[in-house]
């Protein structure tokens, strides 16, 4: 089946490669959510990520607890690389081509962030896994996906949660939490629905990039889709 977007950038947080740990990385769901983006990269879409760190260290909570709030947001970088570096791992042996490319130069490691190398990469049919942010403190992961996906001329940012799309209230929490099926940037904004920061929203919408929120725990789901399928909401201009 031809897929439905060419291109597209998942975001994909910290806390989402826990899995039932407290704290870190779990093998076998990196191992999921990576054989998830080799059969969406199997159907032909030119995949690249972004990866959060919460799981490792949050600058914002560093901040919270006297740290200097741009060395804290510095060190949140660093685990996005750490998460990158992993996911990298699961996906090459998964035979799946991939490159990670750090905003914050690290030579040994991975490639420096180079838009126009990036293109090429995916174009190539490699995964991009995009670290370090934007390499500058105060910005969230979702503004650097937002960022990351409009300079890769992505046709979708896709964000990857917990549940399957944008609800009113938290269903875990309240089992009569209403699922948007579609929503405006406008409506996300002004409800104060919390699944991307404001500055990643704006950023997307000045560019006209769909945002689809889909649970990134049910296995085949971004596969679904990149088809059209499954249980996701999507923001966009128009709703």
């Amino acid at each position: 089946m031809t897929p439905t977007y060419k291109r597209v950038l998942l975001k994909v947080s910290g806390e989402a490669l826990m899995g039932d740990r407290a704290y870190g990385l779990d093998t076998a769901t990196v191992k999921a959510i990576a054989q998830d983006i080799k059969d969406a990269a199997e159907l032909g879409v030119q995949v690249a990520l972004v990866i959060g760190g919460g799981n490792i260290f949050r600058g914002i909570a560093g901040a919270a607890a006297g740290m200097d709030r741009a060395q804290a947001d510095y060190m949140g970088m660093l685990a996005t690389v750490m998460n990158a570096l992993g996911m990298q791992s699961a996906l090459e042996r998964l035979g799946v081509p991939t490159r990670v490319q750090s905003a914050i130069e690290m030579s040994a490691i991975c490639e420096p962030y180079i838009r126009r190398r990036a293109i090429r990469h995916m174009e190539k049919g490699r995964v991009v896994i995009f670290a370090a942010g934007t390499g500058n403190p105060f910005f969230t992961t979702d503004t650097a996906a937002a960022l990351r996906a409009a300079e890769m001329g992505c046709d979708a940012l896709l964000k990857g949660t917990q549940v399957d799309g944008v609800y009113d209230s938290d269903p875990r929490k309240n089992p009569d939490a209403k699922r948007y099926t579609t929503l405006t940037y406008l409506e996300m904004l002004s409800r104060d629905l919390a699944v991307m920061d404001a500055a990643a929203i704006s950023v997307a919408r000045e560019n006209h990039l769909p945002i689809i929120v889909f649970n990134i725990h049910e296995a085949g789901a971004f596969t679904a889709v990149m088809q059209g399928h499954g249980r996701f909401t999507t923001v966009t201009d128009a709703a």
